[in-house]
């Protein structure tokens, strides 16, 4: 069986590119931005993410209270870039998540150079992001977090 292509397609149903953010003072933007790539399943389907885990030698699993699943989870930049990127550029998805991969690589990209430390590149990452998961739940809307950019 070839793994990497069903890491893709089950992704393409069970995963999420995700780019969030957090309010930090400290920061000069005073906003910080977190991507994610992760892959949700009941306790029951555990080993399988396991299996990914291993995979990817990266990330780490952890269960999540909020929808009572566990969470295959990667959130270093640099691993997204070196090891989950190139993934499904190599593997692509074939559902319309494929969108939301595209706009999770520019981001990434675009963190690589710094841009989130840049309120004007800010600005484009946020716009970019609030482009993908239109059904996610999100602490802050797209306008608060411009709007502290604007100050």
């Amino acid at each position: 069986m070839d793994f990497s292509s069903y890491i893709s397609g089950f992704v393409d149903g069970e995963g999420c590119f995700l780019v969030s953010f957090n309010l930090r003072g400290k920061l000069s933007t005073g906003i910080e931005v977190r991507p994610s790539f992760s892959i949700g399943q009941h306790e029951r389907s555990i080993e399988l993410l396991k299996r990914i885990h291993t995979h990817f030698q990266c990330g780490g699993i952890r269960y999540s209270r909020g929808d009572r699943t566990y969470k295959y989870e990667v959130r270093n930049l640099d691993d997204l870039l070196t090891k989950i990127i190139p993934h499904f550029l190599r593997f692509p998805l074939l559902s319309a998540k494929q969108k939301d991969f595209e706009s999770f690589h520019v981001i990434c990209e675009l963190m690589r150079q710094s841009a989130h430390l840049n309120r004007q590149r800010l600005q484009e990452i946020i716009e970019r992001a609030y482009t993908m998961n239109p059904s996610g739940k999100r602490k802050y809307t797209k306008d608060q977090l411009l709007k502290l950019l604007v100050r």
